[in-house]
């Protein structure tokens, strides 16, 4: 595996009164494509700094392959940084945009020609090689600060936010092509972005953070269906998140508990598993997401005791072309969030209308306890 471990342990990193970082502590698998996630102001561009040498943390420690690289200036780290803006020499052709790392170090002419041609056809752009910036397309430009930066054969890619300046559709394909990028040269990626989806889709491994602070590492599984924090779950994708007391909670298999919870929002008890054991009288977080809930226009038959059953009407549906989406009124008043697949030809158009009178139901494993809320 190319590329090196970075460990950042008890960074924190303070603007004036604002604290940017607050004790980070992240271990980056070597080859590992991490993805640091959050809102605007949360700290991870402030963090890709300190890890590209850019920033000084008021504290901490942040080491590649075990050694500590505070202090070392920029251009001498195994780190080079694609930005979001390309930062390209406007004034020089793509080929001279690629080559100039290998001209700084004053390599042999053949070996930079080489070289320039070998990444740029990494990149799929030897066809654009004599053309300005300014005859690129945005996607263009940013395979060129990616070959440019990947040139020097750095143990890992700093990426803060490369995609954020394009079109959607433009923006999904070099997702895509930069997954496959990481497949084919292996170093370490630290991918800096906003984009919850962007995340899930090419991650090995994500951090979420806000106000300074790491709520969450995980798989992006792992991050979706066990949000840690009431935070990762409404950030992480669309949910429905209640706020629930423990009413009951019995051994159900061998490692896991039926809780019953009582969620005054929804009017009634609900049924969800967990795998921790939880007490009566508890104040818990609990969500269930859009996409495992059910919506029918017949009352289900013979739910069973494991599932959540709720009468409503659709007081919105937004059709999407693969889904729609409804906002159910409960017949307590609370709106739920519902996602249908559509997965066979609809040729009389969406079963379900505005205004249908419909029954919500979820099963109890589909549910999630987010937290336990301190009282």
């Amino acid at each position: 595996m190319k590329g090196c471990d970075v460990s950042i342990e008890h960074v924190s990193k303070s603007f004036g009164n604002f604290h940017a970082l607050d004790d980070t502590n992240i271990k980056i698998n070597k080859g590992e494509f991490f993805s640091l996630l959050g809102p605007s102001g949360c700290g991870k561009t402030t963090l890709l700094r300190i890890i590209a040498g850019f920033e000084t943390p008021d504290s901490g420690v942040v080491a590649f392959d075990g050694k500590n690289v505070i202090g070392i200036d920029p251009n001498k780290r195994q780190s080079n940084t694609v930005f979001q803006s390309y930062a390209l020499f406007p004034h020089l052709s793509v080929y001279e945009n690629v080559a100039f790392p290998l001209k700084i170090r004053k390599l042999p002419k053949p070996e930079v020609d080489r070289k320039v041609r070998d990444y740029l056809r990494l990149v799929q752009l030897d066809a654009h090689i004599d053309k300005k910036p300014n005859q690129l397309s945005g996607g263009q430009k940013q395979r060129v600060a990616i070959a440019r930066a990947l040139i020097n054969e750095p143990s890992v890619l700093l990426l803060d936010e490369p995609l954020s300046a394009l079109d959607a559709k433009l923006r999904s394909n070099l997702l895509v092509e930069l997954d496959n990028l990481h497949d084919k040269i292996g170093i370490t990626f630290i991918y800096v972005t906003h984009d919850q989806s962007e995340a899930l889709s090419v991650s090995d491994r994500i951090a979420v953070m806000n106000q300074g602070k790491v709520l969450q590492i995980g798989t992006p599984f792992e991050i979706y269906e066990s949000p840690a924090t009431e935070f990762v779950a409404k950030f992480i994708g669309e949910t429905n998140l209640f706020a629930s007391k423990v009413v009951d909670c019995q051994k159900y298999k061998e490692d896991e508990y039926m809780v019953t919870l009582d969620v005054p929002e929804l009017g009634k008890q609900i049924k969800v598993t967990d795998y921790d054991e939880t007490q009566p009288g508890q104040q818990v977080s609990f969500t269930v997401r859009p996409e495992k809930i059910r919506i029918t226009l017949e009352e289900p038959t013979k739910p069973g005791k494991e599932i959540n059953v709720f009468k409503g009407i659709v007081a919105e549906p937004v059709y999407s072309g693969f889904q729609s989406k409804f906002y159910v009124q409960l017949e307590n008043g609370t709106i739920l969030k519902v996602f249908k697949q559509h997965q066979n030809y609809l040729e009389d158009g969406p079963e379900i209308e505005w205004k249908d009178t419909v029954y919500v139901s979820w099963s109890a494993n589909d549910g999630y306890i987010v937290e336990v809320i301190n009282q």
